[in-house]
Formats: structure tokens, sequence, C-alpha cells
């Protein structure tokens, strides 16, 4: 019998172009989200890193590498499922957005690749190409705790419903997007995304974004939330940084699955979304 409910962090770190103090206030907070009983605990999209495809290749690391070594050693330190936000990592000569994930014991328990990279033209207001120096991951990514399997993706994914969808059907109360919007698509998009992901699939959604800096070459919105099931945002982080904290209730997203059974209603003798490849 699995814990019904649990306490649950979301890490709005403010980034500085200075990886080795990025790693080590990163560390600071896990430990803080820790002592508040935090059992998940996830940092932000490009935690280690300036958000730019001129600091991708400068930044970029192996996995494991210096800062994935550090993530692992608090996360058996704190005894939590430790979410590692993103870190730009190369491998054989390509650079991917990555997200590792380590247990309490300081195992790697799944590398996520950002699948949908950030290429959009929004004119005199933003343009922004990620594929200039990321390739795209091509596989899913959950992990299983003792409280729920999670899924995992990175910003731009949270705009292609299918892939939450896969999450649900693969069992997934809980979707995590470490994630970076910006002052264009931050207030049209970001928490809409989120409630309609939350709302579609019955599931837990938390995003964890970088603390705003208006003196970067990309100004991220902010807000990291935490978002039920029934599409209400529970908690909502503002534009400095923070610690976001959430119970998650497995109890009430049991409860509205049973209110309302959409899973039991599709008809999938009219439609599917499948999963091509694992």
């Amino acid at each position: 019998q699995s814990p019904q409910a649990f306490r649950l962090a979301l890490i709005q770190l403010q980034i500085s172009s200075i990886k080795s103090d990025n790693v080590t206030r990163a560390c600071s907070f896990i430990r803080e989200a820790a002592t508040q009983g935090a059992k998940i605990v996830s940092l932000p999209e490009c935690f280690n890193s300036p958000y730019g495809t001129k600091y991708f290749p400068e930044y970029a690391e192996k996995i494991p590498g210096e800062s994935t070594q550090k993530l692992s050693e608090v996360a058996k330190e704190c005894s939590i499922y430790l979410i590692g936000g993103s870190i730009p990592e190369e491998d054989a000569g390509k650079l991917y957005n990555t997200c590792a994930v380590f247990g309490p014991d300081g195992t790697l328990l799944a590398k996520y690749r950002k699948i949908h990279l950030f290429d959009i033209d929004v004119p005199g207001k933003i343009t922004f190409q990620e594929s200039k120096t990321l390739s795209p991951g091509d596989s899913f990514c959950t992990f299983d705790t003792p409280y729920c399997r999670v899924g995992l993706g990175i910003c731009y994914d949270m705009r292609f419903a299918e892939l939450a969808q896969i999450y649900a059907q693969r069992g997934c109360q809980l979707l995590v997007y470490p994630g970076a919007f910006n002052l264009t698509t931050g207030p049209a998009h970001w928490e809409l995304l989120q409630r309609g992901r939350a709302v579609d699939n019955q599931v837990y959604v938390a995003t964890a974004s970088p603390a705003r800096d208006d003196k970067a070459s990309y100004v991220a919105w902010g807000h990291s939330t935490v978002v039920n099931p029934w599409g209400e945002v529970l908690a909502k982080a503002g534009t400095e940084e923070a610690i976001v904290y959430s119970d998650i209730d497995l109890k009430k997203l049991a409860e509205i699955r049973q209110q309302i059974p959409v899973f039991r209603q599709k008809r999938s003798d009219l439609y599917a979304v499948e999963m091509k490849k694992p």
C-alpha cells in the first residue's frame, strides 16, 4: 500500500553565469526543501547555465558529469527523489536539453532528453531556435516512486497534449515539466497549458521555472506552479527566487477519476493516441 500523499517542492532558482554557483545554490535549496518535508523536489529548466543557444555549447556536460554528480550526492544526503531540472548535455558530439532524475540512494533513475525543440517566431515579440545548437531526444521518460509514477517533459513539450496522454496511459499520476516560458508566451499560455494537461488526463501537473532576471538575454516568466487533476492551481510562485511547496493527494486524484470516468469512456474504436516507440 503506497502512501496516499506526499510533499512536492519546486525550486525557482535565480540563475547566474557562474555554473558552480548555480549548482551550489541549487543544492542548498534542495536541502532546505527536504527539511520542510519534501519527498520529490524539482529544479528548473537549464538550472546550471543561462538559457540561450550561445550558452549551451559552453556549459554542456556529460551525464554523469560534475553538475549531476552533485545532484546525486544531495539526493542521497537528503533521501529524496530529485528531478534535476535540465542541463545542456553533450554526448557523442551532439547537445541535448536533458533532465536527470536521482533516487534517495543517489542512483540515476532516469534521463530524459527534451523531444520537442523550442523553435518559434512571433514577429516583433520573440524568435528562438533551440535546434540551432540542440538535438531532440527520442524517448519517453517515466520513473516510479513509493507514491506514484511520474512522467517528465521539458518546457515546450507541455504544448504537446499527446505526450501527456501517453504518460497518463502509462499510469503516471504526476507530470513534471521543468520549463522557462518567456514574457510573450508566459502570460498567454503557461498556466493554461498546465491546467489543460491536468484536466484532460486527470493528473497533477507541476512546472519549475527559473526566477526572472530582467537583465538576461532570455527573460524567464517564472511562476512555477502546481495544478491538481481538477484543474485548480494549488500553488504558484511569483517572479522572484522561491521554493514552491504543494501536498499531493492521490486519494483526491482517485476520487476525480471515479466521479468523471473519462478513461473508461474513451472511444478506442474511433481514435487513439499511441506510442510508436518506447
